[in-house]
């Protein structure tokens, strides 16, 4: 007995034999398994460090613009508030913690429900040389933060138009 007789799918002849891979529950098997795994590396094929959010979303949002004289940054964090983030800036590099801790509880006659979910993000967007990162305002509103980081004059000044010509 060789190890390709074990194998079904590496059979020659196994249709003329009266089976089928459709009707071979080891085959049926192998493709189910084939199956589960697509499924997992579909859904869990992030990079890790991403976490769920509990309202559903994987990872938070953000726009990154660069204008003539700042480099603004938006960032979704539905269902968070102000308390729930830090941000940071130091070496070109923006960082962006927010950790979200839903509880409740409800008790009336008949039944009593505790449901508690958490989540959290961590952003970090890298900077393009030239950013001030001690003049960076930040606010936040209806679950968006908006960050504003100046460029310092300097950078500002090494900005040159290029004449674009028909060719």
């Amino acid at each position: 007995m060789q190890i390709k007789d074990l194998i079904p799918w590496a059979r020659k002849g196994e249709a003329s034999e009266g089976k089928t891979n459709e009707t071979n529950p080891i085959a049926s098997l192998q493709r189910e398994m084939n199956q589960v795994f697509e499924n997992f590396w579909t859904r869990f094929g992030r990079p890790f460090g991403t976490l769920d959010w509990p309202w559903g979303q994987s990872e938070a949002k953000s726009d990154v613009v660069q204008t003539d004289n700042a480099v603004e940054i938006s960032i979704e964090l539905p269902g968070m508030e102000m308390k729930d983030i830090e941000v940071s800036v130091a070496d070109d590099m923006l960082t962006v913690k927010g950790e979200k801790r839903i509880e409740r509880q409800e008790e009336k006659k008949g039944y009593y429900l505790s449901e508690r979910s958490y989540g959290s993000v961590y952003r970090a967007i890298p900077l393009p040389p030239g950013v001030d990162g001690s003049k960076a305002e930040a606010s936040f509103k209806n679950g968006v933060l908006t960050l504003r980081l100046p460029q310092t004059p300097e950078a500002q000044a090494k900005v040159r138009r290029v004449e674009v010509k028909a060719g």
